[in-house]
Formats: structure tokens, C-alpha cells, sequence
């Protein structure tokens, strides 16, 4: 089910939204949505990558060189 959301913005901020929007061909509904989902998925990611780097802090993970990761494979 979708739900809908109001947001109050600077008209100059909903100017260029409109008009970004027009020009990738879309509604300004549906770039605004293309916009937030995005933004979730960066925040995802920036969330995995900071649990990976506290993983490598901790020592639980290491680090492996280019060449030592290859040659595991080679095995």
C-alpha cells in the first residue's frame, strides 16, 4: 500500500526539482520518490561499509593484499 507524504520546500528548491524532473522525463512525483530511494540505498550502503571497517578495527575481519586473495584462488 502506498502512502502519501506532504513535504513544505523552498520554492526555489521545488523550481529546480520540477524542472530536473522534466528534464529526465519524469513527474515531479515520481523523481522526488527516485531521489529518496536512493538516498536510502546510499545510507545502506555507507552503513555496511561502516560495519565492515569496525569488523577490520576489531580484527574480527582482516585485510588482504591483491596478490594474496588471487593466489587463494589459484588453490
Amino acid at each position: 500500500m502506498n502512502k502519501r507524504v506532504i513535504i513544505e520546500m523552498p520554492e526555489e528548491i521545488h523550481d529546480l526539482m520540477e524542472a530536473e524532473a522534466a528534464r529526465g522525463g519524469m513527474k515531479p512525483d515520481a523523481y522526488v520518490l527516485d531521489l529518496i530511494v536512493e538516498r536510502l540505498e546510499d545510507l545502506h550502503d555507507i552503513a555496511l561499509a561502516e560495519a565492515a571497517l569496525e569488523r577490520i578495527r576489531s580484527g574480527e575481519s582482516k585485510v588482504v593484499s591483491g596478490e594474496e586473495f588471487w593466489r587463494g584462488l589459484d588453490d
